[in-house]
């Protein structure tokens, strides 16, 4: 390797985490015990890590109670709460594989998700914000209203035997989740000891779905050691301690959540804190108040909504002082604000995707604040990053090129779908991120682009092709192209480009309406554009980047060039 080429690997003094997470939290849990673990704000839950390690042993017993085999999968379909918390450590106690869902899917990617990887058991709220879950799955699984609970036998969803909802309400052919915490018994902890001898750090604990580039949302596979280091590098590089305290206001269903949230601070013995359900600018800045919580994690628009809150000048956040940026392109005037008015001089910027745990690249605490504000930092211990052109060759620092990665943090690959792992990861172990990247001489990366045409809203990944196949099935579609354009809230919006078939006639409010309901929210596109034709190369492929900026243009959206 030649020491100008953009080929890194992340040294460590410290050596990976050999072990599950069941087993390293039941040490953390011991060393800690009387300091706080969890704070759910909305929830009014204070656990001690002891109290917490006690629940956290209830479920998973509850859970074995039900039959429930190691390596069987168990979805979650819920917004942040305590009992997702539990529920992530709980399975991974109990050998389980945490199927992550989304709240804004909808029937068809349920659907799709619970059947891709033969979901046992389905773990769920009765609805959050506008979605009635318990609604949506009926209309899925109708044979609910007359199964005994833990008892399904549905047409369109085979493998799903058990519904358990939060809440103390009783629901058709469901259980209840405060029925699985009951406390257990010392047979049961001694079952549950014998079993964590029998599980290994390599096996997988977690998919979570990520949007496909032609079609279905493909199910990541993740284990033990990728998510369990990854937290504990994050946690490193932000220099948590048992005295810190993060305010988590990202979602769990996502690895900014329950990885670099939960597992940086479980594996530093420090507070997890969440402000919400969801995210709202105020209830967090009265949570970092209130808990004097020293480090916040955040998309940048959720940083945007604190910093121009009206009441943002009425909240101590002197407490602050870390956290994370990430999730979509991180804009330079808002991290100089983050820095200056919300007192996080130490706040860090995190590249990564869910296929690789999630985090490659990370600023450092004591990185100079020109580099944390103008790049995503150095790559993280124990990974190995290059750069390459299109013909596979690793270029020089300083030129764009492809980011591949390889090391503890990639994949086991995509649940049930070897064709698409193998597109992703190489016979070499390395996985094409599809971002273009430089590295300088330093070892500092920038992400410059994509070269797959996946859409950031507000740190919510959009692939086109999945839009366009479900616009496709609308009777006046004759084709359809999905592109981002600029936006200055969400750094990016959805637009829907159609060509109609003959003789037709319908308006932008109609496809967004046949959207509504069927696909996750943020998916539906915000603009609707009707066109006769798209851009073509001679050969006949579509210009997407022409399109992208045909369409800002014509809606008069100022178009950005990357930093």
């Amino acid at each position: 390797m030649q020491m100008n080429q953009s080929h890194v690997h992340g040294a460590a003094d410290v050596l990976l985490i050999d072990e599950t997470i069941g087993a390293f939290f039941d040490a953390i849990a011991r060393r800690h015990a009387e300091r706080d673990a969890l704070v759910v704000a909305h929830q009014g839950v204070r656990w001690t890590y002891r109290e917490f390690a006690q629940r956290v042993d209830n479920l998973a017993a509850g859970l074995n109670r039900l039959g429930l085999a190691p390596g069987e999968r168990i979805g979650i379909w819920a917004q942040n709460c305590a009992e997702w918390v539990l529920t992530q450590f709980a399975t991974a106690k109990a050998g389980l594989i945490l199927v992550n869902v989304n709240p804004a899917y909808r029937q068809e990617e349920l659907e799709h998700a619970l059947n891709k990887v033969a979901c046992r058991a389905l773990i769920l709220a009765p609805g959050f914000r506008d979605a009635d879950y318990l609604a949506i799955l009926r209309d899925v699984a109708p044979e609910l209203a007359f199964c005994a609970p833990g008892k399904l036998l549905s047409v369109r969803l085979p493998a799903l035997e058990l519904v358990i909802r939060l809440g103390p309400s009783p629901s058709d052919g469901m259980l209840n989740f405060d029925d699985l915490t009951t406390p257990a018994t010392e047979r049961e902890l001694h079952e549950l000891d014998v079993l964590g001898m029998m599980l290994s750090a390599d096996d997988a604990v977690n998919v979570q779905f990520t949007s496909g580039t032609t079609g279905a949302p493909k199910g990541a596979t993740l284990t033990h050691r990728n998510l369990l280091n990854n937290g504990f590098f994050v946690g490193e590089a932000m220099k948590l301690t048992e005295a810190d305290r993060l305010c988590i206001p990202v979602p769990l269903y996502h690895c900014f959540g329950m990885v670099l949230g939960n597992l940086a601070c479980v594996t530093h013995g420090a507070t997890m804190v969440f402000p919400g359900e969801g995210f709202d600018a105020e209830a967090v800045l009265q949570t970092i108040q209130a808990e004097k919580c020293t480090a916040l994690h955040g998309v940048p628009t959720m940083f945007i909504a604190a910093l121009d809150h009206p009441a943002f000048g009425d909240y101590d956040l002197s407490s602050l002082r870390t956290g994370i940026m990430a999730g979509s392109p991180c804009p330079v005037e808002v991290m100089k604000r983050v820095i200056d008015r919300m007192n996080m001089r130490q706040v860090t910027i995190a590249y990564g995707m869910t296929e690789t745990a999630p985090i490659s690249f990370q600023s450092s605490v004591d990185d100079p604040p020109e580099r944390r504000i103008s790049t995503v930092g150095r790559v993280q211990p124990h990974v190995e990053v290059r750069i390459v052109d299109e013909l596979g060759r690793t270029v020089n620092r300083g030129e764009t090129g492809e980011l591949l990665t390889r090391g503890y943090s990639v994949m086991q690959g995509y649940w049930d779908d070897e064709r698409k792992t193998a597109e992703a990861i190489d016979a070499d172990g390395w996985m094409h991120t599809g971002d273009l990247a430089i590295l300088d001489e330093e070892g500092y990366c920038r992400i410059v682009g994509r070269s797959k045409d996946m859409v950031i809203r507000g740190g919510e990944n959009i692939y086109p092709r999945e839009v366009e196949e479900f616009l496709f099935r609308h009777p006046k579609v004759r084709d359809v192209q999905c592109v981002g354009v600029p936006d200055p809230k969400y750094g990016e919006e959805l637009c829907a480009c159609i060509v109609l078939r003959a003789g037709m006639e319908a308006s932008a409010e109609e496809f967004r309406e046949f959207c509504r309901g069927r696909i996750a929210r943020f998916k539906v596109p915000r603009y609707v554009r009707f066109v006769d034709s798209f851009p073509m190369t001679v050969t006949g492929k579509i210009q997407k980047f022409a399109l992208r900026r045909q369409m800002a243009d014509e809606l008069d959206l100022q178009q950005e060039e990357p930093a």
